[in-house]
């Protein structure tokens, strides 16, 4: 059966290097099929059963990219004794986030070494649950679902225990997204020892400060990956197609590496705006934190996002660990920093989708791209989402209700 053509009128439209004002977008099936001004639409000749959405000046953008995010370890976990069935925190999840304009996640599961059983640790990152979990991400697609869902694998080359497994995964199809996190003290996001050692104290009240001494010389003392396990990890995830990303980039030595060794052209929260620049002249995309925006500061003192952005040192924006944070921290740098919106939307969208190699189908509002779509209206002053379009079929719709008085 022929499906009929949806039309969303009288809308801004967030386009890539502009913003579209009063236009109307035609959709068939799946796909934008056209783009046009207002003026070139005639109304009364669309088709009575047709799908028409009207806009009322509302700014439409593409769905969101979120290419990284570990919200869904607390969803999993929302408390250390707590944990939820992986199916069902997933199939929850996706309703906050589709929401939160967020259709497209890579969900950035924590491959780490064990440091040691304790009430703190989180139950996705044993090997077997985060098998569970890289499984049933790569399987959502075919149940009834909302929200495409991806598998960002952030493997710390501490974990040489599990680099067999980190090989399978990446041979079995379960990798969307492969960055190399080195979370030893002393280097990286925790190049600060003494506000590691405080971390540490705040985290663990029950440890002397002998016993957190100890156990961060144990940390420091850990083996890592030899650096040819390393090279032949990136080449079997570059052969596949997986985008390879480094994680909190701290020389202008290892953006180098990162980038010519192992092809990684994606540098997560590098620590200082140097090194920032360093990346972006190297042709890496640079991804700062929404929340970073959102706070003003990074929350581990590492580089300030929007000193980045403002900077021209900085293409993306990601959740991190707070979804919210994508909506609101583009409207911020609109409304607060005057960065032109269609530029700032960009980070959430094109940007990532270009940096991940899926731009051909997502990441902005053009004939011929994926119908992922947000309507956006300014609520008290805030922006709020009011319909997402995912594949064309309307998946979520808010109204939001007015006070009344007498």
């Amino acid at each position: 059966m022929k499906k009929q053509l949806q039309y969303i009128l009288n809308v801004n439209i967030i386009a890539p290097e502009t913003v579209l004002n009063n236009y109307g977008i035609i959709i068939k099936d799946d796909r934008i099929l056209e783009v046009l001004p207002m003026d070139n639409l005639v109304v009364s000749e669309i088709n009575n059963n047709s799908n028409i959405y009207y806009g009322e000046g509302a700014y439409v953008s593409a769905g969101f990219i979120d290419i990284h995010s570990d919200n869904i370890e607390t969803v999993v976990q929302p408390r250390p004794t707590s944990v939820i069935d992986f199916r069902l925190a997933l199939s929850e999840h996706e309703k906050q986030l589709v929401n939160q304009g967020i259709t497209t996640m890579y969900h950035s599961l924590s491959f780490l070494r064990a440091e040691g059983a304790t009430m703190r640790d989180k139950e996705v990152r044993k090997p077997k649950k985060m098998r569970e979990m890289a499984e049933l991400i790569k399987t959502l697609h075919e149940e009834n679902h909302l929200i495409r869902h991806r598998f960002h694998c952030r493997y710390d080359i501490r974990n040489c225990e599990g680099y067999d497994t980190l090989m399978d995964y990446i041979d079995n199809d379960y990798v969307h997204l492969l960055s190399f996190i080195d979370h030893t003290p002393g280097q990286g996001q925790y190049r600060n020892l003494i506000g590691y050692r405080e971390n540490l104290l705040n985290h663990q009240p029950n440890l002397g400060e002998k016993q957190i001494d100890s156990l961060i010389e144990k940390r420091m003392a850990v083996p890592k990956l030899s650096q040819d396990k390393i090279e032949k990890t990136a080449t079997l995830a570059y052969n596949k197609g997986i985008p390879i990303a480094s994680h909190d980039d701290d020389s202008e030595a290892k953006v180098e590496f990162v980038n010519s060794i192992l092809k990684a052209y994606i540098s997560e929260f590098p620590v200082e705006l140097s090194i920032a620049r360093k990346a972006k002249e190297e042709g890496m995309y640079i991804v700062v934190g929404a929340p970073n925006v959102l706070i003003g500061k990074s929350h581990s003192g590492n580089l300030t996002a929007i000193e980045a952005i403002l900077d021209g040192s900085a293409d993306i924006m990601v959740s991190d660990y707070y979804p919210s944070a994508m909506l609101h921290a583009v409207f911020k740098l609109y409304l607060q920093y005057n960065v032109p919106l269609w530029k700032s939307m960009n980070m959430v969208t094109l940007n990532p989708s270009k940096a991940v190699g899926i731009d051909k189908d997502f990441g902005s509002v053009e004939k011929g791209k994926k119908a992922d779509l947000l309507l956006i209206k300014l609520i008290d002053e805030k922006p709020a989402i009011t319909k997402v379009f995912v594949d064309g079929q309307l998946v979520s719709e808010l109204n939001y209700r007015r006070l009344k008085y007498a």
